[in-house]
């Protein structure tokens, strides 16, 4: 105990910048050569960034409570009355994941009127929009990750970009595609796009709320069956330290990300989820993360607010789950499995590449 203790008070400094270059320098080779030690330092960092989020949460709580204890609310309520849709619209858009930030916007649009009367309240305005400011960039990673609602930089080849989107991979031959159930919730339409451009109608046919899962199946008649799926299930659980990689859509050309395991628990202690050392970004969310054998290991579902290089991903056992959640025919004969050996293992990576881009998806969202 004392010496995790110890451990954990030198990560601190480091974090901190208060160990001296020679110290520094011994800690981060400690670092790169042992995979528990940077699991550390990447959660202790986590740690520091969160609870420095909630503290400007805290100030800026506590100065719109100050300024709000001297409006007239019913006065205002009344002047704000005939609005109300548009603020009905941005609730419904964005939905719980903007609930506090919806608060906080509110009393900015009261502190406003109440500055044009009051010389004094501009003072606190300003120091509580440099306060939201600071609150809504802290947070605008996880919110992205949460909502998906990256709009994509160029045209496909047959449809106009989706309002947002993510990454999905193929789980048979005819057309049925998992990615993360935050993707597409919400959609009026769904579309995904092959690594050719090409894109296709799917529609949603499983949803699994509580692990964060989605199936869909591809619904147009001009889609052809793909070839055998080259990656298998993996059933036992991955340890730390083990090199995976993914390959996903933050933008209109696959992007290849490469890491490690650095913990079996997700996000704080999840154990639906590992932590996985690795660069992700919105729209990466839903993608496959595979182990150098070409063994499916889970599925990027988001990453840390303002923490580089790491993400959580979704364990294997439950895209076994949810492909027994539908009908087994439906698959049809040629679908991923977990007893099969995957055509991936042995290959270098560039050839890895080469096989898994047609079975990875960019999914586009439209609502």
């Amino acid at each position: 105990m004392r010496n995790d203790l110890e451990l954990d008070a030198i990560i601190e400094d480091y974090l901190l910048g208060k160990l001296n270059p020679q110290e520094t320098e011994a800690f981060e080779n400690l670092r790169r050569n042992d995979a528990a030690v940077d699991h550390k330092v990447v959660s202790h960092k986590f740690f520091l960034e969160s609870m420095e989020v909630f503290a400007a949460q805290s100030r800026l709580k506590e100065q719109l409570n100050n300024i709000h204890s001297e409006i007239d609310v019913e006065n205002l309520a009344s002047t704000l009355r005939p609005h109300p849709s548009k603020v009905v619209q941005l609730w419904r858009k964005h939905k719980s994941a903007i609930a506090v930030a919806a608060s906080f916007l509110v009393l900015s649009l009261v502190s406003v009127y109440s500055i044009q009367h009051n010389t004094k309240q501009e003072e606190r305005y300003s120091q509580m929009r440099s306060e939201l400011s600071r609150v809504r960039n802290s947070t605008k990673d996880l919110i992205r990750t949460i909502n998906s609602n990256t709009t994509a930089d160029a045209t496909t080849k047959n449809i106009k970009p989706g309002n947002y989107g993510g990454t999905g991979f193929a789980v048979s031959t005819n057309g049925y595609i998992l990615t993360n159930l935050h993707v597409i919730n919400g959609a009026d339409s769904l579309y995904v796009q092959n690594n050719k451009g090409e894109s296709y109608k799917v529609k949603a046919i499983y949803s699994d709320p509580q692990n964060d899962i989605a199936i869909l199946k591809i619904s147009d008649k001009n889609f052809n069956n793909l070839s055998s799926i080259p990656y298998t299930i993996k059933k036992s659980t991955s340890s730390i330290g083990e090199t995976v990689y993914t390959l996903g859509y933050p933008k209109d050309d696959a992007v290849l990300g490469e890491g490690y395991v650095s913990s079996k628990n997700g996000f704080i202690g999840d154990t639906t989820q590992y932590q996985v050392s690795i660069p992700v970004n919105p729209g990466n969310s839903g993608g496959p993360l595979l182990d150098n054998n070409g063994n499916l290991v889970g599925i990027i579902s988001g990453k840390p607010d303002q923490t580089e290089g790491a993400a959580f991903a979704i364990k294997s056992k439950y895209i076994l789950e949810a492909m027994r959640a539908i009908p087994q025919d439906s698959l049809g004969s040629n679908r991923i499995s977990s007893s099969k050996k995957s055509v991936l293992s042995g290959l270098k990576r560039t050839k890895q590449i080469e096989k898994l881009q047609d079975y990875v998806f960019m999914i586009k969202v439209y609502n």
